[in-house]
């Protein structure tokens, strides 16, 4: 038992190298088990390590050595399976028995036997779905235990002299045993603790990612700005706990929140060098410590001690900072660096998706105006002529006709938003077949049945009347009686289509992209918002008619961005 201070001693030093390495990145691959070849080679290596180290440091003992071998071995086939447990304690017994002495043989042999035991035990577990009760103390204490057993048999039954090989044994049994059992449960215990601060590391950096985003999506779509700043600030502050929390853009801050707010002021210049020199680097940058200490260039009296600086970016141009302060008392945690440039990565995201939404809300207005710039100008001349010509024997209905073509234009100046309901829709295109009906007089009828339940159905703005304008500019208006223009749905599989029909079939594709450029808009926008089912179909039989017809499927795919 004399032996059992001095193995206990050899342990300590398994566990301070144990405790030193799960500082660095070489233990990550321990902390999860994993088929990865790299992560096997990593486990292999490093308890080959603490194999041939638990020879080396061995005690002695009656041309024998005891050690604390079977930790490297055991634990090598419970963190890697069999393959690298067999390898692990062939490494070890190999080693071993280059050092020579009756029980070379029998070590070799039990070395490798532990390192299996523990790679049997490990897939016994991965089978069972239970890989967690690999990094339990108890049962590495119990599956050691088994191994030291293990051997001691082994060299009883292999070292020769029989009776050299008994007393050998009943020597060092005891001691082994205890200090192999106990260094091993030791080991995954720091094994155990670094995996458990890790898991709760990254759920924390998790949960607090996961909140800011869902708290702070959607907020810059309107634009990176003072007002949408502040919010995003707050609630950055509130979730990060940190000091105080700032946004700038490149030449002023946006927003500043908790300590130091009293000096800090929005809308005033940017005063830090090093906030100007993160922004123009594009770096990160770190402020508080020995190399590059912070200090406040606004007042000798700010009580915040740290910083941290992320640029934001619009795709790859910085158009701004975030900040993260701490107060002189405190200096920003590791997590909160980490979750600084995950925030800063995060924002930047959402600032060139706002900045890609302004564009695209400007470039549906732009398609609009085209739209109702190709036919306000003919429309409107024609529109006159009429009301001109119905003035002097139908007051009361050019009176009427007035009222739809006004009707008409104001519909077309609130259609600058993306969207309307079909109903609104209808009632801008009957405004306008009104004043053609007036003009064509007898030359057009119109008929319009569209089922009540689709009235209220979202579609994009100003989508029939460029139809309704094709069917008669290239259509009904060259036949010279008996023209008809039909507008209605159909239910089908996967919604209903929309119709717009005349009966002249004179339909021709495009010369070119200007001829169709209205057409080309209205199916784009359809598509966009409904999908690409929806896109505008066009069947056309010579002189008999021309069917334009597009889906309102039961399911919208795209999100009305009016609503967003």
């Amino acid at each position: 038992m004399h032996l059992v201070p001095s193995l206990l001693q050899q342990m300590c030093v398994y566990l301070v190298l144990a405790y030193l390495l799960s500082k660095t990145p070489v233990f990550l691959p321990l902390l999860n088990i994993s088929s990865r070849l790299s992560h096997k080679f990593i486990c292999y290596l490093l308890f080959s390590l603490f194999c041939i180290m638990g020879s080396y440091f061995g005690l002695h003992f009656d041309d024998a050595i005891a050690n604390t071998r079977a930790i490297g071995a055991v634990i090598g086939g419970l963190l890697g399976g069999p393959v690298v447990g067999f390898l692990v304690g062939l490494t070890g017994g190999l080693h071993r028995y280059s050092l020579g002495g009756f029980t070379d043989v029998a070590c070799a042999i039990s070395t490798t036997a532990e390192g299996l035991i523990g790679g049997l035990v490990h897939l016994y577990f991965v089978r069972k779905k239970q890989p967690e009760r690999l990094f339990k103390p108890m049962v590495v204490l119990a599956v050691t235990f088994v191994a030291e057993v293990t051997q001691m048999l082994i060299i009883i039954a292999v070292a020769k002299p029989f009776e050299q090989s008994y007393q050998l044994v009943s020597e060092i049994a005891v001691p082994m045993i205890v200090a192999n059992c106990v260094g091993a449960a030791l080991f995954v215990s720091i094994l155990q603790d670094k995996k458990t601060i890790f898991e709760e590391y990254s759920a924390t950096f998790s949960r607090r990612a996961l909140t800011i985003a869902e708290r702070s999506v959607g907020i810059w779509n309107s634009g990176f700005d003072a007002s949408n700043s502040e919010k995003v600030a707050r609630i950055i502050y509130e979730e990060t706990k940190v000091g105080a929390v700032a946004i700038t853009d490149t030449e002023k801050i946006l927003a500043f929140i908790g300590t130091g707010d009293d000096h800090h002021k929005p809308n005033t210049p940017i005063s830090s060098k090093y906030t100007l020199q993160a922004m123009a680097l594009n770096q990160v940058m770190f402020l508080g410590s020995g190399e590059t200490p912070y200090r406040c260039s606004i007042s000798s009296e700010c009580k915040l001690g740290s910083a941290m600086v992320i640029p934001l970016r619009a795709g790859k141009k910085v158009v701004g900072s975030i900040k993260l302060y701490e107060p002189k008392r405190k200096i920003l945690s590791n997590i909160n660096r980490s979750m600084g440039e995950g925030i800063g990565q995060l924002l930047s995201s959402q600032i060139l998706y706002g900045d890609f939404q302004h564009q695209q809300t400007l470039l549906t207005q732009a398609e609009i105006k085209l739209l109702h710039a190709q036919v306000n100008p003919h429309f409107l001349f024609n529109a006159l002529n009429t009301i001109s010509a119905v003035i002097r024997r139908d007051p009361d209905k050019a009176r009427n006709l007035i009222q739809h073509l006004s009707h008409f234009f104001r519909s077309n100046l609130k259609q600058n938003i993306e969207t309307v309901s079909l109903k609104e829709e209808l009632a801008h295109v009957n405004a306008y077949l009104t004043i053609e009906q007036a003009r064509f007089t007898d030359r057009l009828e119109v008929d319009i049945k569209i089922d009540d339940e689709l009235l209220d159905r979202p579609l994009p703005s100003f989508t029939l009347q460029p139809l309704v304008e094709n069917a008669i500019k290239h259509g009904v208006g060259h036949l010279i009686k008996g023209g008809k223009i039909r507008i209605y749905s159909e239910q089908v599989a996967t919604g209903y289509r929309i119709y717009v029909e005349d009966n002249a079939g004179r339909f021709r594709k495009p010369s070119n992209d200007t001829d169709g450029l209205g057409m080309q808009i209205v199916t784009k926008r359809l598509i966009n918002f409904f999908g690409v089912e929806a896109e505008l179909v066009v069947d056309c039989q010579q002189d008999k008619y021309t069917r334009m017809s597009f889906l309102l499927p039961n399911s919208i795919q795209a999100v009305n961005k009016n609503d967003e």
